[in-house]
């Protein structure tokens, strides 16, 4: 399973002497070719024009005209009239009566953007509740008719379940499906089990679909989901429902079979922690 990780602290070089500041007798021939050039000697003219073009169409809901936009932008008519051109040929740009629009290019980047902001607010989250409650956490949700594992946070002290037997085919047998079934009505339930029976994997496995399904049905709604040993030998796992709109989702957590005492506490605390930023994290559940 994926971890998430800490990215190592980035070092920065001392900064350079500004270029120009030594006397002109003490520069050398050598040291003038090795040295920084002005910033503004790397910067393309033409694409800051083009950027400011698409910053502005962005902030015309109902269009804009090549007039409009290039008053604004402090552009030259036929400047501005060659770059939307360009902008509409890379489909950036789309052009309907006169007016300038977003194109299909650049509402591609934009829902891009917003999905990676959606997603780094949940793998913060997910750290933090790791740290918090010194506990690996799991986020996994129901879609399509399969489980996915979406992210994971853990740390050498506190390591993930190895994924030893598919996630996807052993719903049956770990903490994550077992929530994440038990939020479905009975005709998705037996439609996933017809196609990933149970089996046992473990002698603490449940044995048959039959058995399975009543155990679902017993389950409590909102109530932690707890599993000993059936997914792997030596751990206990616990997950929470979350359900958003249609969406199942659920946070989990592990530990090792000696601290199965933790479990049920941990659970609950990450319920706590889920429920007070559920508002903030409900959009990014959906990644």
């Amino acid at each position: 399973m994926a971890t998430v990780d800490t990215a190592p602290t980035e070092r920065h070089a001392p900064p350079a002497q500004p270029f120009g500041s030594a006397p002109p007798q003490q520069r050398s021939a050598s040291s003038d070719a090795a040295g920084p050039q002005p910033a503004a000697t790397t910067l393309i003219s033409s694409v800051q024009r083009a950027m400011r073009l698409l910053e502005t169409v962005a902030a015309h809901e109902h269009g804009a005209t090549a007039k409009h936009l290039a008053r604004t932008t402090g552009l030259a008519l036929p400047t501005a009239y060659h770059l939307l051109r360009t902008l509409v040929h890379e489909g950036y740009l789309r052009r309907e009566k006169g007016l300038f629009f977003l194109g299909d290019a650049a509402e591609r980047l934009s829902s891009d953007a917003a999905a990676q902001k959606r997603r780094s607010t949940l793998v913060e989250a997910l750290a933090h509740w790791r740290d918090s409650i010194g506990v690996p956490v799991y986020y996994a949700l129901y879609r399509e008719g399969e489980i996915e594992v979406m992210c994971v946070s853990d740390t050498p002290g506190n390591p993930a379940v190895e994924e030893w037997a598919d996630f996807r085919e052993t719903g049956h047998a770990h903490a994550i499906g077992q929530c994440l079934l038990s939020q479905l009505d009975e005709d998705a339930r037996r439609d996933h089990l017809e196609r990933y029976p149970v089996h046992a994997i473990t002698p603490y496995t449940v044995s048959d679909n039959g058995t399975f399904l009543r155990r679902l049905a017993r389950m409590r709604r909102m109530e932690p989901v707890i599993e000993r040993q059936e997914y792997a030998v030596g751990t206990v796992c616990a997950a929470i429902p979350i359900t958003v709109g249609t969406t199942a989702a659920t946070m989990a957590i592990s530990l090792p079979y000696d601290q199965a005492d933790r479990l049920l506490p941990a659970a609950r605390a990450l319920q706590d922690e889920v429920g007070r930023l559920l508002g903030t994290i409900a959009i990014s559940i959906s990644i």
